[in-house]
């Protein structure tokens, strides 16, 4: 019996199992990351697809894209955007929604808590206990967050909260974008070294892809300096990691929070070897609350797209088409 749903192309499993289960309701969904010849799938059924559901993570690459000649909507789990081919996308004609506003909150908390802990050392001093050591030493002295010079990189909606909760502790923030954001309060720096060389510590809230690739490079490490520390919840591209893995080993600058990393979920070797840095794994937006809001607006996107051509939350080069 044929089926009256909308055919949708998931590209792979979804961070949420719930959200496989859902799409799976809503729609003939089929997984191509299931399929036994993906390449043969796309070529025999592409052209049946109209809708497509991906993550930040996994991307749509141009292969898949030109395999789907009928292509509009593109509904995507996150707010990175850098691995959709937008060149294909955008020859393709397809729109691409994602999920922004709703993971801020907690990409901000853990913003913090990885500020906290390069600045006192709380994971250092775990190890130090578990160790044994406290016995034989005494856990050597750190540095205080509060009052601190807090730059912000990329002043969207995530390094807005990120400075929401700098007041909380008494930090002055200044921040570095393409351009002053209308209306805000705080101090903007036009150049990035100019704000490394300001701060106390760096947090980068960027969005990825070419145009932020490899914007913490040495030089703004060294600007940054030997009491100066970096944390970064945006796209492991913004920080060329060999820079910053020689600057921690060779104390140019005192520590690190990274939640991100050039090729996850593989980070630079030299990183693990070093305890000046705090090392996530990739895990600001995961938490129960975040998640589901995060699912439900790729359900709302797709849904909003199929009934009126236009998503609630679009990425801002498919808005501008």
């Amino acid at each position: 019996m044929a089926t009256t749903r909308p055919r949708v192309l998931q590209y792979g499993k979804m961070p949420l199992t719930q959200l496989d289960a859902e799409l799976a309701q809503a729609y003939e969904v089929s997984i191509l990351s299931e399929q036994p010849d993906p390449e043969r799938f796309l070529a025999e059924h592409g052209g049946q697809f109209e809708y497509a559901v991906t993550s930040a993570a996994m991307g749509l690459p141009a292969g898949v894209v030109d395999a789907l000649p009928n292509l509009k909507f593109v509904s995507s789990f996150g707010v990175g955007f850098d691995a959709l081919d937008k060149d294909a996308l955008l020859r393709r004609g397809a729109r691409v929604g994602y999920t922004p506003g709703v993971l801020d909150d907690c990409v901000a908390d853990l913003a913090f808590a990885l500020l906290l802990d390069a600045t006192r050392g709380l994971s250092e001093s775990d190890r130090f206990v578990r160790r044994g050591d406290w016995s034989q030493s005494r856990f050597g002295i750190r540095t205080r967050a509060s009052g601190k010079r807090l730059g912000i990189l990329g002043m969207g909606r995530i390094g807005s909260t990120v400075a929401r909760r700098a007041s909380g502790f008494d930090m002055e923030v200044a921040y570095h974008n393409r351009r002053p954001v209308e209306g805000s309060p705080h101090q903007y720096l036009p150049s990035l070294l100019e704000l490394a060389r300001w701060a106390d510590i760096l947090v980068i809230t960027a969005a990825g892809g070419e145009g932020t690739r490899h914007l913490v490079n040495a030089e703004v490490l060294a600007a940054l300096g030997p009491q100066g520390f970096l944390v970064n919840v945006a796209r492991g591209s913004v920080v060329d990691e060999a820079a910053l893995a020689d600057a921690l080993e060779n104390k140019r600058i005192a520590g690190a929070g990274l939640d991100v990393f050039e090729d996850e979920p593989r980070p630079l070797p030299a990183l693990l070897a070093l305890d000046n840095v705090v090392l996530a794994p990739h895990i600001a937006s995961g938490t129960h609350e975040t998640r589901r809001a995060m699912a439900d607006l790729v359900l709302h996107n797709l849904q909003q797209f199929i009934a009126t051509g236009r998503p609630a939350a679009e990425v801002p080069w498919s808005a501008a088409q």
